[in-house]
């Protein structure tokens, strides 16, 4: 009878190493699976490449070479645009702007957003809930660092301008939160008092 427990515990714990390795391959295959899917398709192309937006369609894009977004940019603004960077919260010029007027795009002055649908959505970006220039916008789905989002794209020039999200304000509940290094203002002109 001793022999025939010990033989069955053998058998068991056979079985459960052979299980706890299989499970283990499981498990590293599905952490490869994410950590690739997760990848900035970015990260796969050359970084002469990277300077226009990958699978967008129907984009009018100002080409330029890395050294002449480089000339035109600061490298905060190349790296948010070109490189599809984010700055760092509360940090950018436009986060808590008030004046009343029209943001552009920083590399080619495309018409973007106007004050009049910016709020203060308290994360640290611009956040506006409707886009000015929606013909000037496209929109693609991003699954870089791990994280399914929308991401916002000048669609005259390619550049990076940040993310759209659907916990936005009425009337449209949206909430494009942008970075203020792809963002350039234009003041409006105060009106004239008529006599």
């Amino acid at each position: 009878m001793g022999n025939s427990i010990s033989s069955r515990w053998k058998v068991r714990r056979g079985a459960t190493a052979t299980g706890l390795i299989a499970l283990s391959a499981v498990l590293v295959a599905l952490v490869l699976m994410l950590v690739v899917a997760g990848r900035p398709t970015d990260s796969l192309v050359a970084p002469a490449e990277v300077s226009s937006a990958k699978g967008v369609t129907n984009m009018t894009q100002d080409q330029k070479s890395d050294d002449e977004w480089r000339a035109k940019l600061t490298p905060e603004q190349f790296y948010v645009t070109r490189q599809k960077g984010t700055e760092r919260p509360y940090s950018g010029e436009f986060w808590d702007h008030k004046e009343a007027g029209q943001y552009k795009c920083v590399c080619c002055g495309a018409e973007l957003f106007t004050s009049d649908t910016k709020y203060d959505s308290h994360c640290g970006w611009p956040s506006f809930y409707a886009a000015d220039g929606k013909a000037n916008i496209l929109e693609e789905t991003d699954r870089s660092h791990g994280m399914i989002r929308t991401e916002v794209i000048c669609k005259k020039c390619g550049a990076h301008l940040g993310h759209l999200f659907d916990d936005g304000p009425q009337p449209t509940g949206m909430r494009y939160c942008i970075n203020s290094a792809s963002l350039a203002f234009e003041k409006k002109p105060e009106e004239k008092a008529e006599k």
